[in-house]
């Protein structure tokens, strides 16, 4: 195995660059803008335009570019351990509907990359969720039977394609896996073909609810449309205050080469030692796989993030001992409080404003689903799971009550605790490397470059204020709050804050 890499980027990235789009310059009117380009996005706008509506995709940055682009990119409808959950909280055929609405979006992806004629990559493979610890196994067994009673081809096993032996897994067939790029890029060529717009590089800064609503940008173009959707992973409009049901989770991805027959041939992913996901993908070479190892999840803008690539790369040298590790990157994910995506009316008096938010991590079959559900609403039809995915929900209150407090408490405690903790001074920051000081009474965001010069920004976050911390393996300022993350120019590099930390 080779030593640690460096933090490369995401090899989805790297090998489906794709066009650049324009930024949108001129006032435009539409149907529906949708502000975000990732799969969420994407998925709603193309499901809109093959049904005759006008659409414009608005994006901060590139297509599939954000979350998106540094996903693992795993189609499934086993979510870790959710049935046995969703059938106590709500109900058997809560969970049929949720295991339904997944299911049917992966098969969406399967024929929409089938008509569409893209190579993406496209296998299938079965699921597995697993543990080594034998006192989980009958943890699996009772997940086993809610999938099955759900309606997925779900069973209990013990023996699995992994390198090592198992306490026991959850297998789920025919699911699948992909390369999200080639697929998302392929899905917003099309949407312009259909007479779509799609812009890069463009801000959205405001929206005037209404009939229509107005949006407004950071390139000073307006945009009306009669819907708006909001698919920006963490939305970047909360009128219902859904952040406070939202806990933001980094997690660390790296990724090489391995033999062909080394193919643990499945998905696999364990909650235990801090989540460990597998898969492999094609690599181009021949007689060898990609093998693409997630782990180490943590709050953004807390702990030793160089550390926990090193620990996510020895436990892939461990296990799979020919790997030749060529990338590293890290991804995000919004866990919500009630296990449930929130895809819906963005509010209670919502009338043409949607939001898709709160994945938990399987943004692939859930953006797909929130694809499908929001163009229903949009166009006025019926969806049986509207209801299970409605963020307006009232009775989930209670049931997530204690989930939503300790986010809450875990939020206080960053908004005042970060504000107590001992200082650096800026002469103590090396270069590379980052630090928030006290500097004349405010606390600054000091990035001392590789050439030695000081960089200086406001500590405060933009979206709500709480102070970040400086994330040194990928060179960003993250928000434990929220999840904000900015580059070392103070650039947003991800929400849900839409103004740049300010210069000092």
């Amino acid at each position: 195995m080779t030593e640690n890499p460096h933090v490369s980027g995401s090899y989805w990235l790297q090998t489906a660059p794709g066009p650049q789009r324009p930024a949108l310059i001129d006032d435009l009117t539409v149907d529906v803008a949708v502000i975000g380009a990732g799969v969420a996005g994407l998925s709603t706008a193309w499901e809109l335009a093959r049904a005759g509506r006008q659409v414009a995709v608005l994006e901060a940055d590139r297509v599939a570019a954000g979350v998106t682009g540094h996903t693992t990119a795993k189609l499934t409808a086993l979510h870790t351990l959710i049935y046995d959950r969703l059938r106590h909280t709500r109900g058997p055929e809560g969970a049929r509907l949720y295991a339904r609405s997944q299911t049917e979006a992966i098969e969406r992806a399967a024929e929409t990359a089938d008509e569409l004629g893209v190579d993406c990559d496209w296998e299938r493979r079965s699921a597995f969720t697993y543990s080594r610890d034998p006192a989980r196994a009958q943890e699996l067994r009772a997940e086993a039977r809610a999938a099955h009673e759900a309606g997925l081809p779900a069973s209990f096993v013990t023996e699995t394609g992994l390198p090592f032996p198992v306490a026991g897994a959850v297998k789920v067939t025919g699911q699948a896996q992909f390369h999200p790029r080639k697929y998302l890029l392929a899905l917003a060529e099309d949407l312009v073909a259909r007479g779509a717009y799609v812009y890069e590089h463009t801000t959205v800064v405001g929206l005037k609810e209404g009939e229509p609503c107005r949006l407004t940008t950071d390139t000073g173009a307006t945009v009306t449309a009669r819907d708006v959707v909001v698919a920006t992973h963490y939305p970047v409009f909360d009128r219902s205050l859904l952040f406070t049901r939202l806990s933001p989770r980094r997690e660390l991805v790296v990724a090489g080469t391995i033999a062909a027959d080394r193919d643990p041939e499945g998905m696999y992913i364990t909650p235990d030692e801090g989540t460990r996901s597998v898969r492999t993908a094609p690599s181009g070479g021949a007689g060898e796989r990609l093998l693409v190892v997630t782990g180490e999840h943590f709050t953004p803008g807390t702990g030793d993030t160089r550390t926990r690539f090193r620990h996510l790369s020895d436990w892939a040298g461990e296990h799979f001992t020919d790997v030749t590790l060529t990338h590293a990157w890290a991804t995000q994910d919004n866990d919500p409080t009630d296990t449930v995506p929130l895809v819906g009316p963005m509010h209670p008096g919502a009338h043409h404003t949607y939001v898709a938010t709160g994945f938990g991590g399987w943004g692939m079959s859930g953006g797909m689903m929130a694809g499908r559900l929001l163009t229903a609403l949009i166009l006025g039809e019926e969806c049986a799971w509207s209801e299970l995915y409605d963020p307006r929900r009232l009775r989930s209150a209670v049931r997530e009550a204690p989930a939503f407090l300790r986010n809450q408490a875990q939020v206080a405690r960053h908004f005042v605790g970060d504000r107590l903790r001992s200082e650096e001074s800026v002469d103590a920051v090396e270069p590379g490397e980052g630090a928030v000081v006290r500097v004349g009474g405010e606390r600054l965001a000091v990035y001392r470059d590789e050439a030695g010069h000081p960089h200086a920004l406001s500590a405060r976050c933009t979206h709500l204020g709480c102070l970040v911390a400086f994330n040194a393996a990928e060179r960003a300022w993250e928000c434990p709050c929220h999840g904000s993350r900015f580059d070392t120019d103070g650039k947003v590099v991800q929400g849900p804050a839409v103004r740049p930390l300010e210069q000092r």
